[in-house]
């Protein structure tokens, strides 16, 4: 209860101090804004989808390894274990790459802005059923 508790408090204070800089309200008491899912969208379809799917689907039998030992890619779209990641690890992964981690998703740190990188990540997140999301925040997701 008590964690839940500053879980919500967390998410209050981000809510309140990044609604202070644009006006846009935040999607569903989310971090991010509706102009950065749709700026999102077509970052991941332009970058993202030919390997990760249109809908963040990833691979179907992402969890076994290829014939050279990598694996393939996961969903993002709650269905693997992106939300288990707070979103430093999120951002870290898409600007170094997930070859370090056993697969072989190139380093984006040179093709996205922080920016942009914020509006894929809010773009999966979109994707996230509401409770896959509190569990996101409970796991301390945006610290």
């Amino acid at each position: 209860m008590l964690k839940r508790f500053f879980s919500a408090f967390a998410l209050s204070i981000v809510v309140f101090i990044s609604g202070c800089s644009d006006g846009e309200p935040k999607v569903d008491g989310r971090w991010y804004t509706q102009s950065q899912v749709d700026n999102g969208k077509q970052l991941f379809l332009a970058q993202c989808a030919s390997c990760h799917g249109a809908s963040a689907q990833g691979t179907a039998d992402w969890k076994t390894p290829l014939a050279d030992g990598k694996y393939p890619p996961p969903p993002l779209n709650s269905t693997a274990h992106a939300w288990h990641h707070p979103l430093k690890g999120l951002k870290l992964t898409i600007q170094n790459g997930g070859i370090a981690l056993g697969g072989s998703m190139p380093a984006f740190a040179d093709k996205l802005s922080e920016e942009d990188q914020d509006a894929v990540i809010s773009f999966f997140q979109s994707k996230w059923p509401a409770e896959i999301y509190s569990a996101w925040l409970e796991r301390g997701g945006l610290e």
